[in-house]
């Protein structure tokens, strides 16, 4: 079935649609549809209304505030995408150019999910990195799609400003909650009224954070900074203190119920258990691995050091266990872990760590002597052998799906 979004109401034609153009249905690419979950075509139905101005008058910002895993990425590229090509009056296309903005991390990431869902016949995306500046981007007609992180953004702002975008989108946008840093008033300088933020955790713990985020996307939607302190934070949080009177209980729940009410017209937030009813049973199973012959002479030599039977003794006031239980972990998932905390530790003489220092002790003649961190060998752990053969097992059953 096609994705098809809906269509504006009168008033919103009255103010959008002065020169009485025809509408027309806005419908999603049928390769990116087919694909969708249930709960993303809603995502992508929500943000669009939030960007076209349906949910609240005059305001065109929204948070997608789903958990990790959910496809909040998918779910802005078919909104990109569909506003790219398309648009409910006389079909002109929305958007000339989109912005997004990223962790440094995630650039590359969000440059293959286009590539995935898209190809790169089909839209150009640039991404601003050392080799390819912003200038590249102004002086080519074929990209659409700019892909930025925060840090090249605040070195590069004046360009950005430049540039007319028509829509921003932060990626782990909740490191906008306060509104004197740097980043936020760089994107907030940005002359873009299309604002979404992407984030997965939850956004209402500190009620002045946010508004920090609701004031990015929706700007004045809650008033001044003051005018919101006295008429939500003050009244919500004097109603969670244990001296609160039955008074201020009631009117910090209403409140709150009105704050939630106001701001859940442009957020949306899933949680996991959307998507379990799509996921087979989940079995649990403890696989015990042996440990190679170089995991075992660690072990035991580990075992024995002064510290650890200290430990196991209660002779130390201040026992190290979770030293102890750390250096443990490393050797039992990898002994080139434990290899480099090892060498770490011998090249910090200052370190105030002595019972580390002493736990460690004699255990470098242990190892080989050519034994370095980049040699990695899955042979020399007991874990990573079993984990290799199972996924050559379940690749050899089913070839055609991923493992993870």
């Amino acid at each position: 079935d096609s994705l098809v979004m809906p269509r504006p109401n009168a008033s919103h034609q009255w103010t959008f649609n002065k020169a009485g153009l025809p509408m027309v249905d806005v419908v999603v690419d049928p390769y990116i549809a087919n694909n969708l979950r249930p709960h993303q075509k809603e995502g992508i139905i929500f943000l669009y209304e939030c960007v076209m101005g349906m949910r609240v008058s005059g305001r065109f910002g929204a948070i997608l505030a789903d958990e990790m895993g959910l496809g909040k990425t998918l779910q802005c590229i078919a909104l990109v995408w569909t506003l790219l090509r398309q648009g409910v009056y006389g079909c002109k296309p929305v958007l000339k150019r989109a912005l997004i903005v990223t962790p440094g991390s995630l650039v590359k990431n969000w440059k293959k999910e286009f590539q995935k869902w898209l190809g790169s016949e089909r839209i150009k995306v640039f991404t601003v990195d050392q080799d390819h500046k912003v200038e590249e981007f102004i002086g080519s007609p074929l990209y659409s799609v700019m892909i930025i992180s925060y840090e090249m953004l605040l070195r590069s702002l004046d360009q950005i400003q430049a540039i007319e975008f028509n829509l921003l989108i932060c990626d782990e946008g909740h490191r906008l909650k306060n509104s004197s840093i740097k980043t936020t008033t760089a994107l907030t300088s940005l002359s873009c009224e299309r604002r979404i933020i992407l984030t997965g955790t939850p956004i209402q713990n500190d009620l002045q954070e946010f508004y920090a985020l609701i004031e990015f996307v929706n700007p004045g939607i809650l008033g001044s900074l003051s005018t919101y302190r006295k008429i939500y934070e003050e009244p919500i949080v004097r109603s969670r203190e244990p001296s609160a009177t039955k008074e201020e209980k009631e009117l910090g729940e209403k409140r709150a119920a009105e704050l939630t009410r106001l701001t859940g017209l442009f957020i949306l937030r899933r949680t996991q258990e959307i998507i379990n009813k799509f996921l087979p049973p989940k079995k649990e199973s403890i696989i015990f691995c042996r440990p190679t012959a170089l995991q075992l002479e660690l072990y035991r030599k580990l075992l024995s050091s002064r510290v650890i039977r200290s430990c196991l003794q209660g002779r130390l006031e201040n026992s190290p266990h979770l030293i102890c239980i750390g250096a443990l972990k490393k050797l039992c998932n990898h002994p080139c872990l434990l290899f480099k905390a090892i060498k770490e530790k011998s090249c910090d003489p200052m370190s105030d760590e002595h019972d580390e220092s002493s736990l460690y002790e004699g255990l470098i003649d242990v190892f080989p002597q050519d034994y370095t961190f980049d040699t990695f060998s899955e042979t020399d752990s007991g874990k990573l052998q079993v984990l290799v053969k199972l996924l050559a097992a379940i690749h050899e059953l089913n070839s055609c799906e991923r493992q993870v």
